[in-house]
């Protein structure tokens, strides 16, 4: 695991997370010619752009650049974003409908998980996104059962407080953080506080946020604590 403001990239892993700030009147740029390029604003507003495509964005807004395009974020007001790259190494999900430039929180429908937890995918096969899966993810206060996903994730943390919980032990997630999942890494995000935490969360191949595993032997291995 990786955890900290940035998750670097990894061996065996096609994912990577950069945290951006931009004062107003800042422009970044965006994409790259090998990968595709996930971001999501946390704060502030700006103006988003991919080739002759631009809109404006703002906290709770998701963009996607797709590998060969060239995309930038030009800040309005001072602005926190967190980019995510996926790269072309992936197995490519099939595409199952017209590609969006922006989504934001409010454009997407809420879908239940495990644990009372509910979710809402941003980006995936159904609008352009066929590398990766970008979710925003609703966490009541308390913890989940242990379990597992099958594919890659990076997590990142807009407001804490909450808590990751490892087979080697615990660590708190306060505001900004990031960290890495590998598959079939048996976790808990807990959300330590007293209202709903929404993290975020881009993980390869696309799929479903929802796909929590736990076998049996799993289930015994961590009751206790659980």
């Amino acid at each position: 695991m990786q955890s900290a403001f940035d998750v670097r990239p990894l061996d065996g892993s096609a994912l990577a997370l950069e945290r951006l700030t931009l004062s107003s009147g800042l422009t970044a740029k965006l994409g790259g010619a090998e990968h595709d390029s996930l971001l999501y604003v946390g704060s502030g507003a700006g103006l988003f752009s991919v080739g002759l495509e631009s809109t404006s964005v703002r906290a709770g807004s998701a963009g996607l650049v797709l590998a060969g395009e060239e995309g930038s974020l030009a800040a309005s007001d001072d602005l926190e974003a967190v980019v995510m790259t996926v790269g072309g190494e992936v197995d490519l999900h099939a595409p199952m409908g017209p590609r969006d430039l922006v989504v934001t929180l409010d454009d997407a429908d809420a879908q239940q998980a495990t644990g009372g937890r509910s979710f809402e995918i941003l980006f995936g096969p159904h609008n352009g996104s066929t590398r990766a899966t970008l979710f925003a993810g609703f966490v009541p206060p308390g913890r989940a059962a242990w379990h597992y996903h099958l594919y890659d994730e990076i997590v990142w943390i807009p407001a804490g407080p909450g808590r990751l919980h490892l087979a080697e032990g615990e660590e708190e997630l306060d505001a900004g953080t990031a960290f890495r999942l590998r598959p079939r890494q048996v976790h808990i995000v807990e959300n330590a506080g007293a209202s709903e935490m929404t993290i975020i969360g881009v993980f390869t191949p696309a799929g479903s946020p929802s796909a929590a595993y736990l076998t049996a032997d799993v289930a015994a291995e961590y009751r206790i604590g659980g």
